[in-house]
C-alpha cells in the first residue's frame, strides 16, 4: 500500500515556521525514533476518542500484577517524577507503596507491538498532557484492545467502578471490594429476597440464556426504594459480591450533566453483561432528565445492563423512569423490618452475648419502626454499656433510641399512610 504524504513533516526548520508544533512534535520524533531503533519497525500513532481511561488503568494494573508482559523503554524527561506515592487503607492500618508512574514513561507490549506512553508538553506559555498509543499496525492494535477489555473485565471483578459527578466533570475511579456481603447477611421478606436475586441470577447464567430461550430482550431495570438504613446498600453490594460480572456504581450529584450521561453509558456498555447502580437517582437535575430517558430509550443502550436505581424518596422519581417499559421493569420497597426480621438480624449480630434470650423478646418488641442502622446503632449502644458496667438497661437505651428517632421524623412516605403512588406526585 503506497504511503501517504504529509503536508509537513517534523524537521528543525519547523521550529523557525510553527514554533509550537516543534515544541510538540520533538517529543513525538524522539519516541518514534526511539521504538524504531529498539524494535526494528516504525511505529503508527493512533488517537483514543472511544475507550475512555480503560488502557491507562489496564496498564497500572499490568504494571502491579503482569510486569513481566509490559518493558519500560524509556523515561521521557530527566526532571520530572518517575514514580509516584499511593497507599493501601485497611481497617488496621496504612501501607504507603511506591508505584511506576503511568506519565513521563514510554511503555511497551512485546506480545502486541503496542507502545504507549503519557507526555507532558511545554509549549511556549503553558503544560499540555498527551496521551500517545503507537503500534506496528492496525491488527496489532486491534488485538491490544480486545486484550484491553478482556483484562479490563477479570480485573473489574474485584473492583467496584465509581463514577462521581463533579464540578470539573465526571470522576471515574476503582475501589477494592473489601467487605464480603453475602446474600445471608441480606434480611428481606423472604418472597421479595427470593424474586430480586432470581431475576440477577437468570441475567447473568449462561451469557442471559433465559433471555435468547424467551425473546426477551436482554436488559432488566430495577428501582429499590424506601426508608434510609433499610438494607438498599447492603442489598446491592451482596448482589455485587454473588455475580461473576463488573459493578459499577453511579452517584448523582448537582454536577451531573448530559455529558455525564453519554460518558457512562458509554464506559459500561463495553463492561456488558454488567450491573450498574445509580444511587439516589431522585437528584438527578431536571434538565438531564430527557437526556438520561432518551438513552435508557436507544435501541442498544442498555443491552447486557442490569440496572438498579436507589432512592430514599420515591415521590420525587420522575414518573417517566416507571411508566414506560424498557427503563425500570420494577419497583421494589424496601420496607421497615417486621418483628420476625428484627429478630433474626440482632440474633445475627450476636446480640445474645451481652443479653437473655428473654431480653432479646423484649427488645424486639421495643423497637417497632427501626431500620437497620438504628438496630446497628442498638447494638453498639448495649455493646459498650455492657463492656464498661457488665450490665445492659434495655429500657432505657431503646427508650432513648425511640425519642432520638421521633425527632428525626419528618414527614412519613410508608407503604402503609403514603397517599401518592411511587413517582406520580404532582408539583
Amino acid at each position: 500500500m503506497q504511503k501517504t504524504p504529509y503536508l509537513i513533516e517534523f524537521n528543525e526548520k519547523t521550529k523557525e515556521k510553527i514554533a509550537n508544533y516543534h515544541d510538540y512534535g520533538y517529543v513525538v520524533h524522539l519516541i518514534k525514533t526511539l521504538l524504531h531503533d529498539k524494535y526494528g519497525f516504525p511505529f503508527h500513532m493512533y488517537a483514543d476518542d472511544e475507550t475512555s481511561n480503560e488502557i491507562w488503568e489496564v496498564l497500572e494494573e499490568d504494571l502491579e500484577l503482569y510486569p513481566e508482559s509490559v518493558e519500560v523503554v524509556s523515561h521521557l524527561f530527566d526532571g520530572l517524577e518517575t514514580r509516584t506515592i499511593s497507599s493501601n487503607h485497611t481497617v488496621k492500618q496504612l501501607d504507603f507503596i511506591i508505584k511506576p508512574r503511568i506519565a513521563n514513561t514510554l511503555y511497551y507490549y512485546p506480545g502486541f507491538q503496542v507502545a504507549l506512553a503519557r507526555s507532558p508538553i511545554f509549549l511556549s506559555h503553558s503544560e499540555t498532557q498527551h496521551d500517545f498509543i503507537l503500534a506496528k499496525n492496525n491488527e496489532c492494535l486491534v488485538a491490544f484492545l480486545n486484550y484491553i477489555l478482556k483484562r479490563k473485565r477479570e480485573y473489574t471483578k474485584n473492583y467496584v467502578t465509581v463514577f462521581t459527578d463533579t464540578e470539573n466533570g465526571i470522576d471515574s475511579s476503582k475501589e477494592k471490594i473489601t467487605t464480603f456481603v453475602t446474600r445471608e447477611d441480606v434480611f428481606l421478606e423472604e418472597s421479595l429476597k427470593k424474586e430480586i436475586y432470581r431475576s440477577i441470577d437468570e441475567f447473568f447464567t449462561d451469557s442471559g440464556s433465559f433471555f435468547q430461550t424467551y425473546n426477551i430482550p436482554y436488559k432488566r431495570g430495577i428501582l429499590l426504594y424506601g426508608k434510609p438504613g433499610n438494607g438498599k446498600t447492603t442489598l446491592v453490594k451482596s448482589i455485587a459480591n454473588s455475580i461473576t460480572a463488573p459493578v459499577a456504581y453511579w452517584q448523582i450529584t448537582e454536577h451531573t450533566s448530559s455529558y455525564s450521561v453519554h460518558e457512562v453509558f458509554s464506559t459500561v456498555n463495553r463492561m456488558t453483561p454488567m450491573v450498574l447502580v445509580i444511587e439516589d437517582i431522585d437528584s438527578m437535575p431536571l434538565d438531564v432528565r430527557s437526556v438520561f430517558l432518551n438513552t435508557l430509550d436507544g435501541a442498544t443502550s442498555k443491552d447486557g445492563i442490569f440496572l438498579i436505581g436507589t432512592t430514599n424518596y420515591p415521590e420525587k422519581i420522575d414518573p417517566a423512569l416507571i411508566n414506560r417499559s424498557g427503563r425500570f421493569d420494577r419497583a421494589y420497597e424496601i420496607k421497615l423490618p417486621t418483628n420476625e426480621l428484627r429478630l433474626a438480624y440482632l440474633k445475627k449480630k450476636k446480640m445474645s452475648q451481652f443479653i437473655s434470650s428473654e431480653e432479646l423478646e423484649r427488645i424486639v418488641e421495643l423497637t417497632d419502626a427501626f431500620s437497620y442502622a438504628q438496630l446497628n446503632e442498638l447494638y453498639t449502644s448495649v455493646a459498650l454499656q455492657w463492656h464498661y458496667e457488665k450490665e445492659v438497661q434495655i429500657d432505657q437505651i431503646c427508650a432513648e433510641l425511640q425519642a432520638d428517632n421521633k425527632k428525626k421524623k419528618k414527614q412519613t412516605w410508608d407503604s402503609e399512610t403514603d397517599t401518592h403512588p411511587v413517582g406520580f406526585v404532582r408539583y
